[in-house]
């Protein structure tokens, strides 16, 4: 039985807007965007293909987080680690579910579970103890069985959250992004209806129908994770603006096995971008319309980097001056956008350059909310968003011990400060850098700075042993190439 402690704070200084003058707590929109890349959202990259002015409003309206970073360089770990505030290491989830550790390379990875357990505590069971309703819309991506799906874990309502972390085939059926879908937890739509709207339709309907109490909606679109799908309402513009560039070959950067892109240039991805903008926009329309914008917290990240690095080349997206993308340590796989708007903040439009982590969004939600937690991995950046103090976290490390589709081999990272550390197993290499003077991290120190080296060495050993992190093994049947 979970033990669940509940209490409503009095209003204090720094939570002074926590609650409308009549009294009634904050409500909570987060936006989770599958695979949006740090680099895809304009107002973090100004050279970005993309447009995004929804996003790009919602930061002007709130504060936008520069040095913001998911928990894991791939999806599942990600978001278990959003909705119970752990870091991935601790709920044994350092993998996309169900994952797929080849066995013919030199390392075995370690075995995960194959869902996130009924045991842990998610901010829609803290919520609803104290009164909120709350509705999961989108990717889950958390657990093969229903039993494990969102309304096991404290939501309401769940709407097409299930276990596949992409749109794919169900008994043969499924168009990706268009309708029929083939998700069991949404019914499919007319035919033509463009994945990404139906979720937000759906989201405004639960809006509509709670307005008049206090709500979590957990918006996770499947978007733009592949299949790579155009949006038919947007495919025209980027079409244009794609043949404008005038590129020859797309040019692309070795990254171990792999190639990383290096620009942005596919309008079918493009324009899944702007779909989710558009998107965005009328959650934020329909806020206003109920007139609840001003009692309500949105918290706008993505899981993961973007999908510019792979075995081939020609992934769909590019990272900007960020090295390689989703599936690395590197900061292209692991520096996501992340916005947050709402009542109180004390001065819209600030850019801050915190290091934060997907943990946050879980500490921040429950403290707004008044809601009493025992101490998790995460922070609570109430402090920084009312105006009132600033976060002191000064060390983040990233566990991902096994082979991934980008051509990442199995590794961890620490970033202490400016100086960030990635280990690489297979070999037990380890290399230095300096976000501060080389944010692509294109210079590696470690062989001039091997005091530096050891000492970050240690300390990304001590938080992996304090998080009860596996490692990957060394495989008995590997032959060598």
């Amino acid at each position: 039985m979970r033990k669940i402690r509940l209490y409503w704070f009095f209003l204090s200084a720094i939570f002074f807007s926590c609650e409308d003058e009549a009294g009634r707590p904050p409500n909570f929109v987060v936006i989770v965007v599958d695979d949006l890349g740090w680099a895809d959202v304009k107002s973090n990259f100004s050279e970005s293909f993309y447009d995004t002015p929804n996003v790009d409003a919602l930061a002007a309206r709130g504060i936008r987080f520069t040095q913001a970073y998911s928990a894991n360089p791939v999806c599942s770990p990600t978001r278990a680690a959003l909705i119970t505030g752990m870091h991935p290491n601790r709920v044994n989830i350092t993998d996309w579910l169900p994952g797929q550790d080849p066995r013919d390379k030199k390392l075995l990875g370690p075995q995960d579970g194959d869902a996130l357990s009924l045991d842990e505590i998610t901010m829609a069971e803290l919520l609803g103890e104290a009164g909120y309703r709350s509705a999961f819309v989108g990717k889950w991506h958390l657990g093969e069985e229903e039993e494990f799906w969102p309304t096991g874990q404290g939501f309401d309502l769940n709407i097409g959250g299930w276990g596949a972390g992409a749109p794919r085939r169900v008994k043969g059926v499924s168009n990706g992004y268009y309708s029929p879908y083939g998700i069991p937890s949404l019914k499919d739509g007319p035919e033509g209806e463009y994945l990404t709207d139906r979720l937000t339709d759906e989201s405004l309907r639960f809006l509509q129908e709670n307005k008049d109490s206090p709500f979590l909606l957990y918006l996770s679109y499947y978007t733009v994770h592949t299949p790579i799908q155009a949006a038919e309402k947007h495919i025209e513009k980027y079409r244009g603006k794609r043949q404008a560039l005038d590129l020859g070959e797309i040019p692309h950067k070795k990254e171990g096995e792999g190639w990383t892109k290096l620009v942005q240039e596919d309008a079918d991805y493009a324009s899944m971008v702007a779909a989710m903008d558009e998107n965005v926009g009328r959650v934020m329309d329909e806020l206003d319309k109920l007139g609840l914008r001003e009692n309500t917290w949105v918290i706008f990240t993505s899981d993961n980097g973007g999908l510019s690095t792979l075995f081939q080349k020609n992934a769909p997206t590019a990272n900007g001056p960020l090295r390689a993308g989703k599936g690395w340590c590197y900061e292209g796989g692991i520096r996501v956008p992340f916005i947050v708007a709402g009542p109180g903040i004390g001065q819209p439009g600030q850019v801050r350059e915190e290091l934060v982590v997907s943990m946050d969004v879980f500490q921040t939600v429950i403290s707004l909310a008044g809601v009493e937690q025992p101490k998790n991995d995460g922070e609570n950046l109430a402090p920084i968003l009312t105006g009132e103090g600033k976060l002191e976290r000064d060390v983040l490390f990233w566990h991902f011990p096994h082979y991934h589709g980008s051509a990442w081999t199995p590794g961890s990272a620490i970033r202490q400060g400016d100086w960030k550390l990635v280990v690489f197993y297979e070999d037990d290499r380890a290399e230095l850098y300096n976000l501060g003077t080389d944010p692509s991290e294109t210079r590696d120190l470690a062989a001039g700075q091997p005091e530096k080296t050891a000492e970050l060495r240690r300390l990304l050993e001590q938080k992996l042993e304090e998080t009860n992190a596996r490692y990957p093994m060394a495989n008995p049947g590997y032959e060598g190439r």
